[in-house]
């Protein structure tokens, strides 16, 4: 340890004349703003340049390295302070080859009223000799810097490459403790730590920290450092020693993976392009950048077609349409920005760069830009003018492409951080936008899918609904939120014949286009059930059948069309309301039960026998038939309205009992209220909610007459249908009537079983029916021209405006349907 103190502190007399005597030391005085005004014979014999070519001219163009603004700001800052400077750095001789040396800067001072740096550059060459010491080698050739310091915690020898780490020179650190001169560089704990070492004489390793030096104080820069006691020939501790070594590029990608992983959890969080976007920039600032922006093409935010450019297509437009999808900035509110989330934009980077940025998808790197770029200038003048208001300096561009697809742009600048983007930036870049891409194209395509998913749903949905002079109705749905896609909940209100109304509401297994094409399909298979007038238990028994063949076909199909068209099963609701009986008969599959609330605010949940879902097979269905009273509220709908977040059915049966209790003239204002109120956010399943408010047929619109089983009673018939057509004020119909009674009663009398019983019905429609005890029904023939018979029915269906048959427990129904003039 006294050993190291005498030769630091010995006269440079009698050190190494070539290793610390400057007297042979090229110098130059070079003014404050860089400008050389003084150069000696040592300089001129050092670059092989003569005073006469330097003087008046500029340092920099002697520097035979990049240029680097933010390190020379800080060199001339620590000068100015009254601090020197020292470190390596490569200038320009004159036959154009590169001299490496030691460059030593002064603290500034003043020639008159002007500012001024002597500079002192030494050629970097070995200077050894037979017989130097081993920390004469430590000086010049350890890629480890390394210094002693006493007990009290103060340098008393440093090599080379330490005094280069700290852009401190060595005079000015012997005698100093470290936090006297670079309290930056957690230089507190770094003392406690050599405190301890002292204290406890166990060395400590790899320490490592993140701070900043002189020699380049702009950046950060990571350092692992060892510390380890020296003890003297009492084995008592004289000193303490540190090595450091710069690890700045391991710390660097480690930090970059480190970025990486935690934008894998920041970026990407829902199926939403614009958040997404906006998340990317979100996470960039202040990480990485002071300003992002996310332009995205135009195409990629519609709903419509694949939205975006495919390579394989063709060339890409010149500069394609885009908008700006996210953007975030250090400074609040995003003042740079020339333009607003969703507007149009057309940015481009400074030329050459824009020529096929987005046509190659490689990432463009702009270390400075310069808005005094005449070309740009010219181009992009307002962002030109942006740049230098907020002093935008380094700009990195990166093409956002997933699956061979160009997505936008993402743009990340810095201002208020002086360091330029490096080329490592870029790779930090890329991987960000790559994985935000993937993100951006997840939610394109989920979103397309999820609006084709609600279009088609809507679309195979009725668009209006009537329940005649029987019902007034009023529906609701609600898609499933975005997140899980459209389920295959649906509803309808069917016109039957006799002034009857099938009401059906069901719900699909799934979620997506697959669920609301089944939706479709069912829909449209009970619609032509309950046209053939089946009754409920018979029409989902044939509807069963239905889903059991359509998942078997989906099977036969293979996997890859399963996975888009296969029927897993669902469950439905089928009723049948009868405005002259006030009777209404239903049956269900697997599906919640019906509410009725009486006109007197009594709730009540009918329950059919539950039947299994559709698509299971092998049981049967049956029906129920209940007495509604004249202004009844009768309700269907679907699992997703009363299940709620706490999944409990018969609560959610409750509420939904106690909001249609509630008083509403208006059935449809009375529809939404409920649906809002018991879903008051998005659901991960679709809710279908159909209303109807019952009506009755007063006796003053049916009349009824037993026809006796005999020829002659024909006329009778006809005769009372056609007063009675006639007092209904409905004398346009009588004629037709009279044939249509002729042909429907005589058909009964000859090919049916009595009871006969002839009704007639008037509604939106006049309606004849002719029931009988017979189970065959009529078929239409066409005679032939010598045929005596068979004319009849093709008679009724030429007068009907439609025309069929229905079974009951005693037989069959054979009706007729007529227009009313006027209605």
């Amino acid at each position: 340890m006294d050993s190291a103190r005498e030769a630091s502190e010995a006269p440079a007399a009698a050190a190494p004349r070539d290793l610390l005597d400057a007297s042979s030391d090229a110098a130059a005085v070079v003014s404050g703003d860089g400008v050389v005004t003084g150069w000696t014979r040592g300089a001129e014999a050092l670059l092989g340049l003569p005073a006469s070519q330097v003087v008046g001219g500029p340092a920099a163009a002697l520097v035979a390295m990049p240029a680097d603004p933010s390190r020379v700001a800080g060199v001339a800052e620590r000068c100015r302070a009254g601090m020197g400077w020292s470190g390596l750095v490569s200038l320009r001789h004159q036959d154009g080859r590169t001299v490496d040396v030691d460059l030593r800067v002064s603290a500034s001072f003043r020639i008159g009223e002007d500012e001024v740096f002597l500079l002192s550059a030494r050629p970097q060459r070995r200077h050894w000799t037979v017989g130097q010491s081993v920390l004469d080698g430590f000086l010049t050739r350890s890629p480890v810097g390394m210094a002693v310091l006493d007990l009290e915690l103060r340098y008393v020898w440093l090599n080379d490459t330490l005094e280069r780490f700290g852009g401190v020179p060595r005079e000015q650190r012997l005698g100093h403790r470290l936090s006297e001169l670079l309290p930056g560089l957690q230089a507190v704990a770094i003392e406690s730590l050599m405190r301890k070492v002292l204290e406890t004489g166990v060395p400590l390793t790899d320490y490592e920290y993140v701070g900043w030096s002189w020699a380049d104080p702009h950046r950060r820069h990571a350092y692992s450092t060892s510390f380890f006691p020296l003890m003297g020939a009492d084995d008592t501790v004289t000193g303490i020693c540190y090595m450091v070594l710069d690890v700045t590029e391991r710390w660097t990608a480690r930090h970059l993976l480190a970025m990486v992983n935690e934008a894998g959890t920041s970026i990407g969080t829902t199926l939403d392009v614009l958040r997404t976007a906006q998340e990317l920039a979100d996470f960039a600032v202040p990480r990485f950048a002071d300003f992002v922006v996310v332009d995205l093409l135009e195409p990629v935010l519609s709903t419509e077609g694949h939205g975006a450019w495919l390579p394989d297509a063709g060339p890409a437009p010149a500069w394609p349409v885009m908008r700006r999808a996210g953007m975030s900035s250090v400074r609040e509110g995003c003042p740079e920005a020339v333009a607003r989330v969703g507007d149009r934009v057309d940015f481009r980077p400074p030329p050459p760069h824009d020529a096929h940025l987005l046509g190659e998808g490689d990432p463009i790197l702009v270390p400075v830009l310069d808005p005094a770029d005449d070309l740009w200038a010219r181009q992009e003048p307002e962002r030109a003018a942006t740049i230098r208001e907020f002093g935008l300096h380094s700009l990195v561009a990166v093409p956002m492409r997933a699956r061979d697809t160009t997505l936008g742009l993402a743009t990340f600048i810095r201002s208020l951080n002086p360091v330029s983007f490096q080329p490592d930036d870029v790779l930090l870049a890329r991987e960000l936008v790559a994985r935000a891409a993937l993100c951006v194209d997840n939610a394109r395509r989920y979103t397309r899918e999820h609006t084709a998913a609600v279009t088609l749903q809507r679309s195979l949905l009725p668009h209006a609904l009537t329940g005649g002079t029987a019902l007034e109705v009023a529906s609701a749905y609600r898609p499933a939120d975005a997140t899980d896609g459209v389920g295959g909940d649906w509803f309808d209100v069917i016109p039957l014949s006799g002034a009857r109304v099938g009401l059906v509401v069901g719900d699909v297994v799934g979620h997506g286009i697959a669920a609301a094409a089944t939706m479709g399909r069912l829909r449209t298979a009970v619609q032509t059930l309950a046209d053939m007038e089946l009754p409920p238990d018979e029409l989902l028994a044939h509807l069963d059948d239905l889903v059991l063949r359509l998942s078997a076909e989906s099977a036969d199909d293979g996997a890859a069309r399963q996975s888009t068209t296969a029927v897993l099963g669902a469950t439905c609701l089928y009723a049948v309301y009868d405005p002259v009986t006030r009777r209404c008969t239903m049956a269900r599959a697997g599906h919640p039960p019906p509410v009725v609330v009486a006109p007197d605010g009594r709730v009540t949940f009918p329950e059919p026998p539950p039947g299994p879902p559709l698509g299971l097979g092998g049981m049967a269905f049956e029906s129920t038939e209940i007495e509604l009273a004249e202004n009844s509220l009768f309700g269907l709908y679907t699992d997703g309205l009363i299940e709620g977040t706490d999944r409990d059915m018969e609560a959610g049966m409750a509420r939904l009992g106690e909001l249609l209790a509630g008083t509403a003239d208006d059935l449809t204002s009375l529809c939404g209220s409920v649906v809002d109120r018991l879903v008051p956010v998005p659901q991960p399943d679709d809710i279908a909610l159909l209303l109807a408010r019952t009506r009755a047929l007063g006796a003053d619109h049916v009349a009824s007459w037993e026809v006796p089983a005999d020829p002659a009673a024909v006329a009778e018939a006809r005769a009372r249908a056609t007063r009675q057509v006639t007092d209904w004020g409905l004398g346009e119909l009588a004629m037709t009537s009279e044939l249509i009674v002729s042909e429907l009663v005589t058909n009964a009398i000859r090919y049916a079983e009595g009871p006969i019983r002839l009704r007639l019905i008037k509604d939106a429609r006049l309606t004849c029916e002719v029931a009988d005890a017979s189970s065959t029904a009529p078929r239409l023939r066409h005679a032939r021209s010598t045929d005596e018979g068979g004319r009849g029915l093709f008679l009724v269906a030429q007068l009907s405006h439609r025309w069929g048959a229905r079974y009951t427990g005693e037989g069959k129904i054979i009706w007729s349907e007529q227009d009313i003039p006027g209605q």
